[in-house]
């Protein structure tokens, strides 16, 4: 784990975050905290830095992204990142995470809040008393129990404000295209079409996230079709709703009030028409301002971003394929693996890729490996590109390169647990099997030849014929060149047939010794590698 110092990776944190969270970001490197930045003083000061913490304040567009040089990693801490260009960051590889749990109670607490003062009056009664007004027959409210609850988008916080609805004796009803009935149904809540649900409700509330699907999906025509003096919560996202949708429609007393925690544009401007009216609860992006939510979120975040930087997955990716966190144990190792399998390939002259079929033996085989391909894809990506290329953007660019990729399984373990047997249709190794032995990363085949090498540190590939002095010829010429030779690992098919030869040394080789050792009888290529743990 690095640690903060000269060489520790830099942490920018930009938006105020609970200082437990700080004290964990410490453990991985050297943490900065400046607030309140322009776009373009993050895009100068974002130069130079391994990670970036953000909420909801600082804005992360594609400028930002664009301009930094070594970022890695990007943790919102909080559930949205629409504040976050995901597309730009995807397309560098940088990583982005958020904090989908941290705020889940907070956010559906402070929905229960506001629909139970909108629905007493309490904003509109507190203001009336202390203005000396005694106005009880005004201020008639009405019960939640009975009342028909319409939730749109059932993740998290949709799921637990429907669970405390239900506990108010309120009737549940959603809608949501990737929830299941059966799931729906143990949930005690029913399913419907948006314009089903809206018909029916009594109080409309919305937990999506903001994207181009969602963004006004709330507006005049769904309102219409809310039943007379229904209401409208939004403790998500600002722009879910037309806003100007919603204060017209309780402006015409369609709909008895609205209850809004989320802005288009926050802060909203003094005359914005959802402030004027009495009848609209309105509150400053409170959904998540609880002291237990600070902390867990910036701790959720901060930790992601340590796993991050010391090589770890992140527990919860935005832009990469998950790994479920009962599969970690599994699923890392094979990742490391089947990057340095990669690696391997494009450093022995690979190129012109144009197909690749993995499969998968053993206990590899039953985990979901979307994150081992995307490493593998990675390792043999990375030496083509002048972008820089990770687990997050391998896959998109394998396939802007009209890459095929194929995955197979197989339960044949070999004598090992578990093995990765890599085929590929462009230049370099044909084929490559690596396995986890003992834990370490290890080389098994070679364009069918068997060897057993670790996967690690720098090495010579020769690919050779099988002749009585060549291994001698080429052990002079190295030490010759005052070249210490660490070990040495050789797989034939047969006796005089042909070997490839893996030699490890503890000094670099320069290209005029490369160039000597080609020229041996026999030897057919030569290739420098080097492969260690990511940078």
């Amino acid at each position: 784990m690095n640690h903060p110092g000269d060489s520790a990776p830099r942490i920018l944190v930009a938006d105020p975050v609970a200082e437990d969270g700080l004290a964990m970001l410490r453990r991985g490197g050297a943490v900065e905290v400046v607030t309140g930045l322009s776009e373009t003083e993050l895009a100068q000061r974002i130069q130079g830095v391994s990670a970036l913490v953000v909420r909801s304040e600082t804005k992360v567009t594609r400028r930002v992204i664009e301009s930094a040089d070594t970022l890695r990693i990007i943790g919102r801490a909080g559930v949205g990142v629409d504040n976050i260009d995901v597309g730009a960051a995807t397309e560098r590889g940088i990583l982005v995470v958020n904090a989908p749990t941290g705020n889940t109670v907070a956010a559906a607490e402070h929905t229960v809040a506001v629909m139970l003062a909108l629905c007493r009056n309490v904003a509109r009664a507190d203001a009336s008393l202390r203005q000396g007004l005694w106005e009880r027959s005004k201020l008639v409210g009405t019960e939640l129990r009975g009342k028909t609850l319409v939730v749109i988008g059932l993740g998290k916080i949709g799921v637990e404000v429907s669970r405390i609805a239900r506990g108010l004796q309120m009737r549940v009803l959603a809608f949501d295209p990737l929830v299941a009935e059966d799931r729906a149904a143990q949930l005690g809540i029913e399913l419907g079409s948006l314009d089903e649900v809206l018909g029916q409700a009594d109080i409309l509330t919305v937990h999506t996230p903001l994207n181009d699907a969602t963004r006004g999906l709330i507006g005049a025509r769904e309102l219409a079709l809310m039943p007379a003096g229904s209401r409208v919560l939004n403790v998500g996202r600002g722009g879910i709703v037309d806003e100007l949708a919603l204060a017209e429609a309780v402006a015409s007393q369609h709909l008895a009030g609205a209850a809004v925690d989320v802005f288009t544009k926050e802060p909203p401007p003094p005359d914005h028409p959802l402030l004027r009216d009495p009848r609209i609860l309105v509150t400053p992006h409170l959904g998540a301002s609880t002291r237990e939510a600070q902390v867990s979120v910036a701790t959720d975040v901060a930790e992601q971003i340590v796993d991050v930087l010391a090589g770890r997955p992140a527990r919860w990716a935005v832009n990469t394929p998950p790994v479920a966190e009962d599969e970690i144990q599994v699923v890392v190792p094979y990742q490391e693996l089947a990057r340095r399998m990669g690696s391997l390939w494009a450093q022995m002259g690979g190129g012109g890729l144009r197909a690749v079929e993995i499969t998968y033996h053993g206990d590899v085989a039953e985990v979901h490996t979307a994150a081992i391909s995307a490493a593998l894809m990675s390792g043999m990506l990375s030496s083509f590109s002048q972008d820089r290329v990770t687990t997050v953007n391998a896959m998109d660019m394998a396939a802007r390169h009209g890459v095929e990729i194929r995955e197979q399984r197989s339960s044949r373990t070999g004598g090992y647990p578990g093995s990765i047997l890599l085929r590929v249709e462009g230049r370099g190794p044909s084929l490559i099997e690596g396995a986890l032995v003992l834990g370490e990363p290890r080389l098994m085949r070679l364009s069918e030849l068997h060897i057993n090498l670790v996967l690690d540190g720098a090495f010579l590939m020769l690919a050779h014929r099988d002749r009585p002095g060549l291994i001698g010829e080429m052990g002079q010429l190295l030490g010759a060149a005052d070249i210490n030779i660490a070990e040495m690992q050789v797989g034939r098919d047969q006796p005089r047939g042909m070997a490839v030869t893996a030699v490890r040394v503890d000094e670099p080789v320069p290209d005029s010794v490369v160039e000597g050792l080609v020229h041996i009888p026999g030897v057919e290529t030569v290739h420098k590698v080097e492969i260690g743990p990511v940078g």
